[in-house]
């Protein structure tokens, strides 16, 4: 069992940065991939980055261009989010999910991962 904790959210202005966090329980979290998922209001849950354990793999959506950055601290038992230039599109609850399974080139499938975190909001104002 694997239990998920965020953090880091909260409200900014465009142009600003924000590092989110997600704290994972468990002696095994370096073998999990952990992916980085966002809904805002009205919309479908979409993907925003993962990382893989074998080799650290990175995987980010088409719309990040450059402004989102995920690692890992294994040490820390925690993965990262780095979110530079935000914009008030970026406005949406972010979540991180876990599998321990999961191929590299399936990290972008939200059903393809077995433990979510509770969240945390990300609110950007113009």
């Amino acid at each position: 069992q694997l239990q998920l904790v965020e953090s880091g959210g909260g409200l900014v202005q465009a142009g600003e940065s924000l590092r989110l966090s997600c704290a994972a329980s468990g002696r095994t979290f370096s073998r999990y991939a952990i992916g980085w998922f966002r809904q805002a209001p009205g919309k479908e849950r979409e993907f925003v980055a993962a990382i893989h354990w074998i080799g650290a793999r990175t995987r980010y959506a088409d719309f990040v261009k450059g402004r989102f950055t995920i690692s890992r601290d294994n040490a820390k038992n925690t993965v990262y989010l780095q979110i530079n230039s935000l914009k008030p599109e970026d406005t949406a609850v972010y979540y991180c999910a876990a599998d321990l399974r999961i191929s590299s080139e399936a990290m972008t499938i939200p059903e393809r991962y077995d433990y979510w975190g509770q969240g945390t909001q990300v609110t950007v104002s113009s």
